[in-house]
């Protein structure tokens, strides 16, 4: 792979590379301001993304309180390469705490956070736009009309959903069939070896309903770089990123920590680094369209990017999907292989059928 080869997202026909470049620290302005970076550390690292071949930008109104956007868009332009951009952004966040109409899915707010958006990115319109999250009140009717309208005046190309219940996308993508509305082409959730959560009903759904999964945070909020130890007083203490504001600002599990051995032992074997085995595998999971990286500086996105370069040997990808393996909670477990086996099924295969094989018609009448 490289960051050159083009995947499909969903079942549109967008092309998009398997690395998103991830703009949450795109300024210092904000509730991201404490990691943002300058304007001309941004450039650097656009920079080294676009020069790779990288074509997938995601940004939102509420990171860095729009200075992301701003940032963005005038690197874009000063780049030249606004038709070569998927660009993606995302709303729900409010940016007005005075005001109950300047947050969550409604009409009114997705429409003037979109205006917005475009007048931060200085373009007319934006490759993908999803809901930054579910607002819970919103109807999902609402929700769509809203996406079609803005996909048929052109402000938008194609919609999505990001940080969602599968219910709701579900919902969502069958109502969105059944009344030929714009239908979402990708689903983006927090996905890495330290969290396969999604794997229980997201994935098989996303996958059975056309929606490609882009990952936010393969690096589990740089937990899967084995830069911490468990035993570092300072970080249990809760004073970095690790304790208490990891991924989804959790801290970590027993299970989880468990996992570093042999993300390391995998990369010690190929020669690359923890980081690299970590991006390269949530990249290549099924049902994953691409990852998204952010970086501090260049060298820190060209190793993200030199994770394409290798392929992970069958046995080595098998040993970090039993170390970071979940097992099944309550009804998930009468969804196993190994339950249905005797539950549903008892000693029968489809592959064991013959060629040709088609079961019997049963006239009822």
């Amino acid at each position: 792979m490289a960051l050159d080869d083009y995947y499909l997202l969903g079942r549109s026909g967008l092309r998009v590379s398997r690395l998103a470049l991830g703009t949450m620290n795109f300024g210092q302005a904000g509730f991201h301001a404490p990691y943002g970076k300058s304007e001309d550390d941004a450039r650097e690292i656009f920079r080294t993304y676009i020069d790779a071949g990288g074509n997938f930008i995601d940004t939102a109104d509420f990171y860095t309180a729009g200075e992301s956007e701003r940032i963005l868009g005038r690197l874009i332009a000063e780049a030249g390469v606004r038709e070569r951009m998927v660009l993606t952004t995302k709303a729900t966040n409010s940016l007005d705490s005075g005001d109950p109409n300047a947050g969550g899915n409604s009409r009114k707010h997705l429409i003037r956070a979109l205006d917005e958006s475009l007048r931060r990115l200085g373009t007319d319109y934006v490759d993908l736009f999803l809901l930054h999250t579910w607002d819970r009140i919103t109807p999902i009717d609402e929700v769509l009309r809203t996406l079609d309208d803005l996909a048929r005046a052109g402000k938008i190309r194609y919609a999505g959903l990001s940080d969602v219940p599968s219910w709701y996308a579900a919902r969502a993508q069958t109502l969105a069939d059944a009344h030929s509305l714009t239908p979402m082409v990708s689903l983006q959730l927090p996905y890495s070896l330290a969290e396969r959560t999604i794997e229980t009903e997201h994935v098989p759904m996303a996958q059975q309903l056309g929606l490609g999964i882009t990952a936010w945070s393969p690096l589990a909020a740089g937990f899967l770089t084995g830069k911490y130890q468990r035993d570092d007083a300072k970080q249990m203490a809760g004073e970095g990123r690790l304790t208490g504001a990891g991924a989804a600002g959790q801290s970590w599990s027993d299970r989880q920590w468990e996992i570093l051995p042999t993300v390391r032992e995998v990369a010690d074997k190929l020669g690359v680094t923890m980081a690299q085995v970590a991006v390269n595998w949530a990249a290549t999971q099924p049902g994953i369209a691409s990852a998204i990286v952010g970086a501090s500086n260049p060298k820190q996105l060209a190793s993200s990017i030199d994770a394409l370069s290798f392929e992970l040997p069958a046995e080595l990808r098998s040993a970090l999907d039993e170390a970071s393996a979940v097992p099944p909670e309550s009804v998930y477990r009468m969804f196993t292989p190994e339950y249905q086996s005797w539950q549903i099924n008892p000693g029968t295969k489809v592959a064991d059928k013959p060629a040709g094989y088609r079961p019997p018609v049963v006239n009822w009448r």
